[in-house]
């Protein structure tokens, strides 16, 4: 036996001490004043962009470079989801880490309904502030304003400013809803007083025309749902009057937001921020400025998506200029899968060619299937993350748990779980388990398996054309072999039906079926 002398001994003791210490979790830089060095962190999100809507996920009809260039210099994740299948529960999700199925009212919110988020509820900007991050939203919101009866022409509060972000220049719900207006830290842009707003989603303002009453006004025909007040010769759902000067150029969206988070990067790049920059394509109306104009040759739905991927393009080109990219995690996602006809008439069915928006998935917006929550997701940090792609299974509800951690903090009360390595690339492990939502619905996606729940209601809506997928009996599916989910194998698998079935149940609990509403399409 070799005998070792003492100080050898102490050597090899703090060489052991020295690795196990610093070989877990992600090395942190740290500053000459030993505080750990954070970077700037950017959501950029997206409205309705399907799995097969960028170039990098396959599509091969329309060419999407700068996010190409964010997938390929980046994480790819071909198993990233969108906690839902809809819009608000997504970005409920997103900001406060939790599941939006725990939230009864997390659902399509009109213009007009009081903010879904507690003010005393942990969220991703909360979070940040508190580890000295500057915080922003450029963008869509669509999480309820004020506290259910609102006066537009006075602060509208609480809003985004109440739940973490230090500033915020936002539309209040989509571009199809009223108030179309832009709201900046709570006060309406450009308001003048003397023509005051009002809003209502239950009746119309005696006297204003509507895509019913004045068809001639229209510039665009609405298909369903769409049919209440006319802005810049558009229908919209719900009514308002006034508030003429501060409407804005649908046109124009997409160039006024990305003006916004430019300037936002420009005068805050002295200490790290947080800057969530939701965008409105392709969801509708979808209004191009002319400069895109059939630029797709898929009609406004293929331009609005070219238009959203030169933003991001410009928006990339002022991170380099202002010497922030370098130290700058973006993170790029959508806040569903795709639909083709959402209510207008546009030609986004009858010019898609051999395009795929779902880009070989099953389903779409609003549907339980794949392709209402399997989205584009990339992570990108220049000179940090290897580019690479991933096929581990992540989720958006996982990021403020992981940014936690990135940042120095810790956050376990929320569903949100730690996949900081698997974001940075260091790590091929992702989620085991994860319960995704549609209009109510629920189902499981365990390792390579997809449960889903027997469910009432059609499972065709007619009028988005898309299945949802309602049937009287459960689905079981085997991802790796068929992502399409073509082949139910829920009877010739019985064990594993028992044991999704168990995990789901353990996860989601038994009243599952409780409060499921579809979504009605007029």
């Amino acid at each position: 036996m070799i005998k070792l002398k003492p100080f050898f001994l102490l050597i090899i003791t703090f060489f052991i001490v020295f690795t196990s210490c610093n070989t877990p979790g992600t090395p942190k830089e740290k500053t000459k004043n030993n505080k750990i060095k954070v970077p700037n962190i950017i959501v950029i999100y997206l409205d309705d962009l399907g799995y097969g809507d960028v170039s990098s996920y396959g599509a091969t009809e329309l060419q999407t470079p700068n996010i190409d260039a964010l997938a390929n210099g980046g994480i790819k994740f071909t198993n990233g989801y969108a906690s839902s299948a809809t819009c608000t529960p997504s970005r409920y999700a997103l900001l406060t880490g939790m599941y939006p199925w725990r939230n009864k009212k997390a659902k399509i919110l009109p213009g007009t309904a009081p903010l879904l988020i507690s003010t005393e509820q942990q969220t991703l900007p909360k979070l940040l502030k508190k580890q000295g991050y500057q915080t922003a939203i450029v963008g869509k919101w669509h999480l309820g304003l004020g506290t259910g009866i609102v006066n537009w022409n006075e602060k509208v509060t609480p809003g985004p400013n109440e739940v973490g972000f230090d500033e915020s220049y936002i539309m209040a719900a989509t571009q199809d809803r009223v108030p179309t207006v832009y709201i900046k830290d709570g006060n309406v842009v450009g308001l003048d007083k003397n023509d005051p707003i009002q809003v209502n989603y239950k009746e119309n303002f005696e006297g204003e025309p509507t895509a019913i009453s004045n068809p001639e006004m229209l510039k665009m025909k609405w298909h369903h749902g769409h049919n209440s007040s006319i802005v810049n010769g558009i229908p919209r759902i719900g009514y308002m009057k006034g508030g003429e000067n501060a409407k804005w150029t649908d046109t124009e969206m997409a160039d006024q937001f990305l003006e916004k988070a430019q300037n936002y990067v420009k005068t805050h790049k002295e200490k790290p921020f947080f800057l969530y920059y939701a965008m409105q394509q392709p969801h509708v109306p979808r209004t191009p400025h002319p400069r895109f104009v059939g630029k797709s040759g898929m009609g406004p739905r293929g331009d609005v998506i070219l238009e959203a991927d030169c933003m991001i393009g410009e928006f990339m080109k002022t991170l380099k200029e202002e010497g922030v990219l370098e130290n700058t995690l973006i993170i790029f996602s959508s806040d569903n899968g795709p639909v083709l006809n959402d209510g207008y008439y546009d030609d986004a069915v009858e010019k898609v060619g051999k395009h795929d928006p779902k880009g070989g998935l099953r389903g779409g917006k609003y549907s339980i299937y794949e392709a209402g929550t399997r989205v584009p997701f990339i992570t990108y940090w220049k000179g940090k993350i290897i580019p690479q792609t991933s096929s581990a299974i992540v989720c958006q509800v996982d990021l403020l748990a992981s940014i936690a951690d990135l940042v120095g903090a810790k956050e376990s009360t929320s569903d949100s779980k730690n996949l900081l390595q698997t974001f940075l690339g260091k790590s091929k492990k992702g989620r085991n388990n994860l319960i995704i939502e549609a209009t109510g619905k629920t189902a499981l996606r365990s390792g390579d398996w997809l449960y889903i729940p027997a469910y009432k209601g059609k499972n065709f809506r007619k009028a988005v054309g898309i299945e949802v997928g309602n049937f009287p009996h459960e689905q079981l599916y085997y991802l790796k072999d068929d992502k399409a989910q073509q082949n139910n194998i829920a009877e010739s698998n019985p064990e594993q039906l028992k044991k999704m079935k168990r995990i789901f149940i353990s996860l989601r609990g038994k009243d599952y079926q409780k409060g499921v509403k579809e979504v009605v399409f007029k």
